[in-house]
């Protein structure tokens, strides 16, 4: 008796847990954007500023302040990347506007983020944007990404939970069914989890057959290029090409997580 009480203990303590640490973290970040926003509340934002330029239609004005808070402060939102890429678009700096609407994507997926991704990558003939309908569910899977895992994560605490307190009472099919829940929970986990992807980041950049200078040589990618990253290799990138494996340096491209 005294075991079954100490089993239902540390199962309750273990779902309890895990409900309550995603509150907690949600809690702690909210209570650290407080104390920044309260520590800056005396002086004027840069970005208000910046924000006030882009109302005014002064895009070539607010580039330089956008870029500040990103690349310099490091305060990056999706609004903000969405903003300065548009700022970008109407100064012409297209590869500019390729990098941004792609780090807002990762940021915040959406599909008309993607959808005006893949026009402007048409327009500039530029590969890895693909319109085909798969890659829209992918789009949309990405958005709903954590949260879905969180709730499969969830079920699958409470139905172990219920397992072991019924395990004397529990069939051979209901064991069956958790098993095959986790197997497809854990093929969601890896397979539709968000990957790595590099944007090349000037032009001719060459893709290789293999990671070194001696390998033979494929393309010339163009800058804005999108090329999911398979791996890495020393100062080598192992990147998907038009459905086939290739190699770039490292330092001819951006990744984003």
């Amino acid at each position: 008796m005294l075991l079954k009480k100490t089993s239902l203990f540390q199962a309750i303590t273990l779902l309890s847990s895990f409900i309550v640490l995603p509150l907690c973290i949600l809690a702690s970040s909210t209570d650290i954007k407080k104390i920044a926003v309260d520590t800056n509340a005396s002086q004027p934002a840069k970005i208000e500023i910046a924000d006030s330029l882009f109302e005014q239609g002064q895009f070539k004005t607010v580039l330089p302040l956008y870029r500040a808070q990103i690349w310099q402060q490091r305060k990056v939102s999706a609004r903000l990347l969405l903003r300065l890429a548009y700022a970008e678009h109407q100064q012409m700096h297209y590869a500019a506007e390729i990098l941004y609407l792609n780090m807002a994507l990762v940021r915040q997926p959406r599909l008309s983020t993607w959808r005006q991704l893949a026009s402007l990558a048409q327009r500039q003939r530029l590969v890895g944007y693909p319109t085909t309908w798969q890659q829209e569910i992918r789009v949309q899977i990405q958005r709903y990404y954590y949260p879905i895992l969180q709730g499969l994560l969830s079920v699958a605490v409470l139905l172990a939970v219920g397992l072991m307190l019924r395990r004397r009472r529990t069939s051979q099919g209901i064991w069956l069914f958790y098993s095959v829940y986790l197997l497809g929970t854990i093929a969601y986990l890896y397979l539709l989890r968000p990957s790595s992807t590099s944007i090349v980041a000037r032009p001719g950049v060459a893709l290789m057959a293999g990671p070194g200078a001696g390998a033979a040589w494929l393309s010339t990618a163009a800058p804005g290029d999108r090329l999911p990253v398979l791996g890495r290799q020393d100062i080598w990138l192992r990147v998907r090409w038009q459905e086939r494996v290739a190699y770039v340096r490292a330092g001819d491209t951006f990744v984003i997580e």
